[in-house]
C-alpha cells in the first residue's frame, strides 16, 4: 500500500511551512500529512503586541497557550496522528530540527506505528540530553547569543519561550538569516520568518526521552544531512548519525546528503522530495 508521511515541523514552526514540500510530493503521487503540534498552527498565540507598531512590555508578559506543554504532550498528539494514519497502510514519520526530540519519543512508545523514521537535519539524542549537546564542541560553532537577541520577557516567568521574530534590528535579523537560511534570499527570508510563530514550550525531554534501542532501534532509518546548515551544524548531525550507529550497531542509519542550509529544503524542495519518493520504494 501507498506510504503516508507524517511530516514534524520543528521550534516556533508549524504545518504551513511543509506546504511546498507537500505539493511536490503530491505532484510525485506521495501522501503525506502535517502535524501541528500542540500550541502550534492555529492554536498559537498571537498577542496584539506582537502587531505593529509593538508593544515591547505587552509582548513581553502577556500569557501565551503553549505554557505548560510537554514533550510527552507532543508525543501523544504525534502517536494520535500515527494511528490515524497507520490505518491507511505504511507510514513515513518525518521530522525537522527539534522535531526530532518529538518523532524519537513517539518512536520510543509505539515503533509498531512507524515502519521508517527520517530525521532531516533533526535532534536524535542518544549520548545526552539536547541542551548539554549545546556545550559539546560540534556545537561551538552556533552563536546563541546573538540568537537571543530577539527574546522577548523572561521564560522562567512567562512559562515558554517568546521570541520577537517581527523585530527591526537588524542584528537580530542577521544572525537569524546567517543561522536558518543564508543561502536564502532576503524576500525568502523575511517571508519564512514570518511564517513563524513567537511562542514555543521549554520541555526538550530528559534522559529517558532519549533514543532507546529496544524501541526506536528497530525501525528503520533515515538521516536526511543538511550540508550548510549552521543552526544545527553538520558536525553535530554527524555526530548524531555515528552515536544512533552504536546505539544498534544491526540497523544503522541510511544517510542521504542534500545541499543548503537549515530551510533552504523546505524553500526549495523537489530535492528532498525525490530522495523521499526514492525511501517510499523501500516500503514497496
Amino acid at each position: 500500500m501507498q506510504p503516508t508521511f507524517v511530516l514534524v515541523h520543528g521550534a516556533f514552526a508549524n504545518s504551513f511551512s511543509f506546504a511546498p514540500l507537500q505539493a511536490e510530493l503530491g505532484l510525485l503521487g506521495h501522501r503525506s500529512v502535517a502535524v501541528d503540534l500542540p500550541g502550534h498552527g492555529f492554536a498559537a498565540t498571537f498577542t496584539r503586541a506582537y502587531q505593529a507598531p509593538q508593544d515591547p512590555a505587552g509582548l513581553a508578559t502577556a500569557p501565551g497557550a503553549i505554557k505548560g506543554v510537554t514533550l510527552a504532550d507532543n508525543a501523544a498528539h504525534l502517536i494520535g496522528i500515527l494511528e490515524r494514519a497507520k490505518r491507511n497502510g505504511p507510514v513515513i514519520l518525518l521530522s525537522h530540527s527539534r522535531g526530532g526530540v518529538t518523532a524519537t519519543a513517539a518512536a520510543n512508545a509505539r515503533p509498531d506505528l512507524i515502519d521508517r523514521i527520517v530525521y532531516v537535519s533533526a535532534w536524535c539524542p542518544v549520548a545526552l540530553d539536547v541542551g548539554d549537546y549545546y556545550a559539546e564542541p560540534e556545537m561551538a560553532t552556533v552563536d546563541v547569543a546573538s540568537l537571543a537577541l530577539a527574546i522577548a520577557g523572561n521564560p522562567a516567568e512567562l512559562g515558554l519561550l517568546r521570541t520577537n521574530f517581527r523585530t527591526a534590528d537588524p542584528d537580530a535579523l542577521a544572525a537569524f538569516k546567517a543561522a536558518f537560511l543564508a543561502d536564502g534570499t532576503d524576500d525568502e527570508f523575511l517571508t519564512f520568518l514570518n511564517t513563524f510563530q513567537p511562542d514555543e514550550n521549554l520541555d526538550v525531554g530528559t534522559s529517558n526521552d532519549r533514543a532507546q534501542a529496544a524501541t526506536w532501534g528497530r525501525i528503520p532509518k533515515t538521516y536526511v544531512r543538511l550540508a550548510d546548515d549552521t543552526s544545527l551544524p553538520l558536525a553535530l548531525q554527524d555526530r548524531l548519525i555515528r552515536e544512533g550507529d552504536e546505539l544498534t550497531p544491526d540497523n544503522p542509519y541510511d544517510v542521504r546528503t542534500l545541499p543548503g542550509s537549515h530551510l533552504k529544503w523546505l524553500t526549495d524542495p523537489a530535492p528532498a522530495a525525490r530522495v523521499l519518493g526514492e525511501l517510499a520504494t523501500l516500503l514497496s
